[in-house]
């Protein structure tokens, strides 16, 4: 399965240069050194307090933003070393890929960009995330942010999605009119193999799912059940579901690792150039596991994400945020200094949604709670 060499992203290639240079490491590669600063970075720490899918009213046996990360880069890296491409890149943008998510996970996302819209802004968790890595991280004297390698500042930005020059002129130094390298293609893909197999199992812990609307809704589950419950016949249900969900994730593994293989070698790429100049992504699902992903992820749509309970937490969540953003836009002065002092340059809109955004679940619920008892004494 694996790729021609050149496809690989290499520890002497242009992409590991920093905005501030470095002198080498006497031991760890460029990308292994931002792995390191990834993870020792405030708000990758911060990912253990935001919500993955379900919210501080449920057991703390739930997916943090935190865990998700870890499951994705476990599958990531996997596929990259099958396919021999670069792990420790690979690796490095598994961790940094959510880092920009506010609280309460993507409705509170969606929370935030609504208030900006009103302002004329948006909010991209990815361009936010870049920031923070860039700008919002202090840890060195010599520099503000985290001097990330090129590698993984491009593949913040582009893993999941294509940012047009025309629109983004401030990202024009990430190559915006190629494709990324495979190693961050694989990490939107990877996610895709991690949420979906890990969202079945937490819909099941929580009772939100049903085991029987499973095996009749989502045919590459119910593909591994049947011979699960027939080899284990005598076994807890729970642990024949589990027995199931982790061949099905083991399928969505392989057949990303084989479709990628095939469509770099139909496209006859041998070089990172290739790679990039490609008319269209090459790492893929399979035609038929395509369906089959995409089946799987609108019965979590229809059944899990949009269920009642889980509705519930979200308008609790876009309530939050919408409420304390036009408080402290309305009024700045009740925001840190350090971010009153970005005002003049930023406008009060934008600071605050940096300011949300870095908050965990329970902080931004204990400043709510803090500012409701404040206006029940005017």
């Amino acid at each position: 399965m694996q790729l021609p060499s050149g496809c690989r992203v290499s520890e002497d290639s242009p992409l590991v240069a920093r905005v501030f240079p470095e002198p080498p490491h006497p031991y760890r590669s460029p990308f292994q050194r931002d792995r390191g600063r990834i993870v020792h970075a405030r708000a990758f720490r911060r990912l253990a307090g935001k919500t993955q899918v379900f919210t501080h009213r449920y057991s703390d046996h739930f997916r943090s933003r935190l865990t998700h990360t870890m499951e994705v880069a476990q599958i990531a890296r996997t596929v990259a070393a099958t396919l021999g491409l670069n792990e420790d890149l690979t690796e490095a943008l598994a961790l940094v890929h959510d880092i920009g998510h506010p609280p309460f996970g993507h409705a509170g996302e969606r929370a935030l960009d609504d208030a900006l819209r009103a302002h004329g802004l948006r909010f991209d968790h990815n361009l936010h995330a870049l920031r923070i890595v860039e700008h919002f991280e202090l840890r060195y004297a010599g520099f503000r942010g985290l001097n990330l390698t090129l590698a993984v500042r491009e593949g913040i930005v582009k893993h999941s999605h294509d940012y047009s020059a025309a629109e983004h002129p401030e990202l024009s130094e990430y190559f915006l009119d190629q494709f990324p390298p495979l190693e961050a293609q694989l990490i939107d893909l990877a996610d895709e193999i991690a949420y979906l197999t890990a969202d079945l199992d937490d819909g099941m812990e929580a009772e939100i799912l049903k085991l029987e609307n499973i095996r009749g809704n989502v045919q590459l589950f119910e593909r591994f059940y049947v011979p699960m419950a027939a080899e284990f016949p005598g076994a807890p249900v729970k642990l024949v579901f589990n027995e199931a969900l982790k061949r099905m994730l083991n399928a969505l593994v392989d057949d990303l690792i084989a479709e990628t293989s095939r469509q770099v070698n139909t496209a006859g790429v041998t070089t990172l150039e290739g790679i990039r100049k490609a008319p269209h992504r090459l790492a893929a699902f399979s035609p038929e596991m395509e369906a089959l992903r995409l089946e799987a992820k609108q019965f979590l749509y229809r059944d899990l994400y949009n269920s009642p309970e889980v509705t519930q937490d979200h308008d609790e969540a876009a309530r939050v945020i919408q409420e304390l953003f036009e408080t402290w836009t309305r009024d700045p002065s009740l925001l840190p200094p350090s971010h009153v002092s970005r005002i003049a340059e930023e406008g009060a809109p934008r600071v605050v949604a940096d300011y949300i955004a870095g908050m965990t679940d329970n902080f931004i619920l204990a400043q709510y709670a803090d500012w409701r008892n404040r206006m029940s004494r005017i």
